[in-house]
């Protein structure tokens, strides 16, 4: 066994919620700490799988993806080549980082951000460099480009960022992917940018049709609502995604999840209502902690990353009222993931609650 895989921390996903409540003695727990729609998916993916041909089960399915890869490329105006799918972002983040890292090489990542960025690199033997964002959750650009070596292979970019949930302009992207030596790749994780209403275009899908080091990741588990089904993909340029398809596991994208996928991406009427409803309620919660006086980044995704001293109170608080947040992304901060209307009040007013308590 390797070394590197005795002395790692892995990822440790949540309790399933039927445990969490059992042990917490609640009939209902709404979670709200992994960025999931509340809002579900469209009507037309339940009636996509409830017709799937079953007599199917017991081949392989398509391992090109072509349909999806071809609704894909149409609305991206991409070469279907470019394209490599993968069963959620977490393939993809494998993938990436099996292809560009060694041992000795060097990745650079901006934090607080998505752990699994470093985590890969660790299992390749690679060193994690971490750059600290700006005070205002924004990604400290010049910081980055200063830190770039020889040996730099990799360097994340999550837009909208997880957990600040702020926004980087495609031009602020482009301007620094220009200074960035060619043989290092630009990956950014657009996972949030649906959720984007302030910025148009938000994406910088194109801008791997001009630069062969950059890589733009996409995925079906947020505001499309698959969670349960991994789909994601990453777009690159002509001349490197040929070298990622080689490391793809073969069918590793189920027929009944690419189903699921084509079926969610053709309604596009449903995301912009899900997108509509997520930017209403995220208003109303920035507007809520300006009242608290509560520090928090400004969001363009379904999530508000905010600060407070009670921190652990309040996310224990919130969990004995039924509603799960995430904590330890940073000291006293917590990041909340939007939820319904009706749920949103709830804890709104519970919040409002604890810390008139805690003030008197």
């Amino acid at each position: 066994m390797k070394k590197i895989i005795q002395e790692l921390n892995p990822y440790v996903p949540e309790k399933p919620l039927q445990q969490l409540q059992d042990e917490l003695g609640l009939k209902k727990i709404v979670r709200l700490s992994a960025n999931e729609n509340p809002y579900g998916t469209s009507p037309k993916v339940k009636r996509a799988i409830l017709d799937w041909d079953y007599d199917l089960s017991n081949r392989y399915p398509d391992s090109s993806a072509q349909e999806l890869r071809d609704l894909v490329a149409e609305k991206f105006t991409l070469d279907p080549s470019q394209i490599v799918f993968g069963v959620g972002l977490d393939e993809v983040i494998v993938m990436l980082s099996r292809v560009f890292l060694q041992p000795g090489d060097e990745e650079l990542v901006s934090v607080p951000n998505f752990s699994e960025y470093a985590l890969h690199a660790e299992i390749e033997e690679a060193v994690i460099k971490e750059v600290a964002t700006k005070k205002n959750g924004q990604i400290n650009f010049t910081a980055l480009l200063e830190n770039i070596t020889d040996k730099t292979k990799l360097i994340w970019l999550c837009n909208p960022n997880n957990p600040t949930g702020t926004l980087e302009t495609v031009a602020s992207i482009e301007k620094f992917v220009q200074q960035v030596p060619k043989e290092t790749m630009v990956l950014v994780d657009e996972a949030y940018i649906d959720f984007v209403t302030e910025q148009e275009p938000a994406t910088a899908m194109d801008l791997t049709k001009k630069y062969p080091n950059i890589v733009v990741m996409r995925t079906f588990s947020k505001a499309y609502g698959l969670a349960n089904f991994r789909v994601g993909y990453a777009v690159f340029s002509n001349q490197i995604a040929g070298e990622v398809q080689k490391v793809r596991l073969p069918y590793n994208v189920s027929s009944i999840a690419q189903t699921a996928a084509i079926a969610a991406f053709k309604d596009q009427n449903f995301v912009d209502q899900v997108v509509a409803k997520n930017a209403l309620e995220r208003t109303k919660y920035e507007d809520f902690f300006q009242k608290l006086d509560l520090k928090f980044y400004h969001s363009q995704a379904n999530f508000v990353f905010f600060e407070t001293a009670a921190a652990h109170e309040l996310a224990q608080v919130l969990l004995e009222n039924g509603y799960l947040i995430r904590t330890g992304l940073r000291p006293n901060w917590l990041r909340l993931s939007i939820g319904t209307p009706k749920d949103n009040l709830k804890i709104q007013k519970i919040m409002a609650d604890f810390f008139d308590s805690v003030l008197n």
